[in-house]
């Protein structure tokens, strides 16, 4: 579904990615961790064609969109869907207003469409119902999954979640990852997720990459990555400022 060839990028001369090469395949969910401002959100805006990279290329579904034109970047982004760290979204339009947003931005359905669409998306994330609540009515754990309803809205091939567990409670965060799995499954879309919450990794990923220093240095399955002999890696999961407390 995703390529990405040997991209690198950099902000004022430190360099955030560096040749990152990463393949995700159509239906699977990757999860892509490492330390906070390594460079796993940079990497997720290049995805989306958000930023343009100094080198290297995004090809989504056969199209390299790192060099495309806005008009045709726009077509492809329709393909996305995503779900922001802080749910992003708009305080002063209901909930069904929000995740109607795109519905009225990009397509030319009719109201009853879009409210039977809204409703279908709202019902999916278990918040069936709660159209005419503002965002300042609900938890945090209700407004992410209010964003998740929206970023299905268009009925994405693929979904992005950028830190999807932060600001929710244990119980909240939970039952945002075994949302991410019950959509996963029941849609086939692909995920992307970036994350340094380890259970919610292990959770919803077939795969997990580690961004070090720009770089991808180990993808495996959530087994392979719990039982790395990769010390760095080992560092991260364990949460241990030093590898060498470990023993």
């Amino acid at each position: 579904m995703i390529d990405i060839i040997n991209l690198s990028k950099g902000f004022n001369g430190h360099k955030v990615l560096d040749g990152v090469s990463l393949t995700i395949r159509d239906g699977e969910t990757m999860v892509i961790i490492g330390r906070s401002g390594g460079g796993k959100t940079v990497l997720l805006r290049h995805i989306i064609g958000l930023l343009q990279p100094d080198e290297g290329q995004v090809i989504v579904d056969g199209q390299e969109i790192s060099r495309m034109e806005p008009g045709e970047l726009a077509r492809i982004r329709l393909k996305f869907g995503m779900l922001f760290q802080g749910a992003a979204l708009f305080d002063s339009l209901t909930v069904g207003e929000n995740v109607a947003f795109s519905l009225r931005e990009h397509t030319d359905m009719k109201e009853n469409q879009i409210w039977a669409r809204v409703s279908d998306c709202l019902g999916r994330v278990g918040l069936k119902g709660i159209e005419h609540l503002k965002p300042a009515e609900l938890s945090g754990g209700m407004r992410k999954r209010v964003g998740l309803a929206r970023a299905l809205a268009m009925q994405p091939r693929v979904v992005l979640y950028d830190e999807p567990t932060t600001g929710v409670d244990p119980i909240g965060a939970d039952a945002i990852n075994l949302l991410i799995k019950q959509l996963h499954d029941q849609l086939r879309v692909t995920g992307i997720a970036v994350t340094h919450d380890m259970v919610s990794a292990y959770k919803i990923a077939d795969r997990i990459a580690m961004l070090h220093e720009g770089k991808i240095i180990q993808v495996g399955t959530p087994e392979e990555i719990r039982y790395t002999s990769n010390s760095l890696v080992k560092q991260f999961i364990l949460g241990i400022s030093n590898i060498s407390e470990q023993n």
